[in-house]
């Protein structure tokens, strides 16, 4: 592992990823030494203007080295989106098989690796990926897309009906957790008990939530799922979980851990970035009132609003991967073995792809973000996700006239998801729906 970052001054740049153009111009802005900043720690993202971070980080090192700290090797930080995005595609100079993000990257390892889908690369990654592509096209899901739309309209319904509500806590939490659980067949009485384990397992209503406590909620999602796909292998039904607990490849069944893993990766997967977006919505919506009348009034597309929120928001701020040999990016060498961190957070406002990204413009197009990952491991869910958030801002374009705050919204504590904890507003109601 590189300890210190190290000069390629060779031309040759064998990831295809030349340094950036007009770095010393735009390398000026004001603020701490990036080197001081410390983003495995999640207090680094809260009440931090994460657009103002990025930029600089964009500017003074787009290929930064992050370093060490007791009981915690470096790890390299690309903030730029062409550099993501070729890091992303390349599943041969890089692999997953040894964490994907900070938590498991930077302790050597994850255990689940060569079994759940996001830390298994190559045939066995593809094969599960097959398996399971069929549960997720957008044929089977249009039943579960028409639930979303239900329950989404019903839950604002209610709210509404109140006046003031946690958004995040009265409607978003309940809308993916209650679709991911349906396609795996959770019975109605467990699924307020995984969502708290979920918000547990990767970040935290509370800066005191410790890593212990997660690693406790993951074993107990894990041991859930367990004992579930042992009742789907006696008696199968029509969702995810008998799939994953019948199904063979290559005329063999799936291990144990192949089973329970790739459950656990679906349940967190499926409930964090359709949960955090809804509530990023409002909370944009708060601060950009032309935005809301835009919606409202239709003058802007439903799918273009979608992809913009899922911009704004990037619920999933880092993925990472290991690197399989040496090569050079943007000028610096990386060498075999040193952990990348791909920041979605800042390739979604990279401004040499997206005009004016500090702007929050419901009809941005074209709009090619990173919010679901890029290359062989671009989110199996994506589709779902898109459908959630849909179903969000068209319920509340047809029922809500305007949104005001009603309190303080709240972080959640993270060095992987970004997003709102807790979001107090009042909903008032189209007059005809009052009526």
């Amino acid at each position: 592992m590189a300890s210190t970052p190290q000069q390629q001054t060779s031309p040759a740049d064998p990831a295809g990823i030349a340094p950036p153009a007009g770095v010393a111009e735009r390398g000026a802005l004001t603020g701490p030494d990036l080197t001081d900043l410390d983003l495995t720690d999640p207090q680094t993202f809260t009440g931090t203007d994460l657009t103002a971070l990025w930029r600089r980080f964009r500017a003074e090192a787009p290929v930064h080295w992050h370093p060490e700290a007791p009981g915690r090797p470096g790890f390299w930080v690309l903030s730029r989106y062409a550099d993501i995005m070729a890091v992303y595609r390349d599943n041969t100079s890089f692999t997953s098989e040894y964490g994907n993000v900070l938590a498991t990257l930077l302790k050597g390892g994850d255990s689940a690796a060569g079994h759940m889908l996001a830390v298994t690369d190559g045939p066995r990654h593809q094969a599960i990926r097959t398996l399971l592509l069929k549960s997720f096209s957008p044929r089977a899901l249009g039943p579960v897309v028409a639930g979303v739309r239900r329950r989404t309209d019903a839950l604002l319904a209610e709210v509404t009906a109140r006046g003031t509500c946690d958004f995040a806590k009265d409607v978003a939490e309940h809308i993916p957790i209650a679709t991911i659980c349906d396609l795996l067949g959770v019975p109605l009485g467990d699924r307020q008990f995984l969502l708290d384990l979920n918000k547990q397992a990767l970040s935290s209503d509370d800066a005191d939530h410790s890593e212990l406590d997660a690693l406790g909620a993951r074993n107990d999602i894990l041991m859930y799922f367990s004992e579930l796909a042992r009742h789907r292998r006696e008696k199968p039904a029509d969702d995810v979980v008998s799939v994953l607990a019948t199904g063979q490849i290559d005329g063999e069944p799936l291990n144990e851990a192949e089973v329970v893993l790739n459950c656990y990766s679906l349940i967190l997967g499926g409930d964090e970035t359709s949960r955090l977006s809804m509530i990023g919505a409002v909370a944009a919506f708060l601060d950009h009132p032309d935005q809301w009348r835009r919606l409202k009034d239709g003058t802007v597309s439903l799918e273009t609003a979608v992809e913009e929120v899922l911009r704004w928001v990037t619920p999933t701020m880092h993925f990472g991967r290991r690197a399989l040999r040496d090569l050079v990016i943007g000028g610096e060498l990386i060498e075999e073995g040193d952990v990348v961190t791909l920041w979605n957070t800042s390739a979604n406002a990279d401004d040499s792809v997206f005009n004016d990204p500090a702007r929050f413009d419901l009809a941005r197009s074209p709009n090619k973000h990173v919010a679901f990952g890029y290359g062989p491991h671009f989110c199996l869910g994506a589709f779902l996700g898109r459908a959630e958030v849909a179903a969000a801002l068209d319920a509340l374009r047809r029922t809500v006239d305007h949104v005001a705050a009603a309190g303080d919204p709240a972080p959640l504590y993270s060095n992987f998801l970004h997003g709102l904890a807790s979001l107090p507003v009042r909903l008032v109601p189209r007059m005809g729906d009052a009526a």
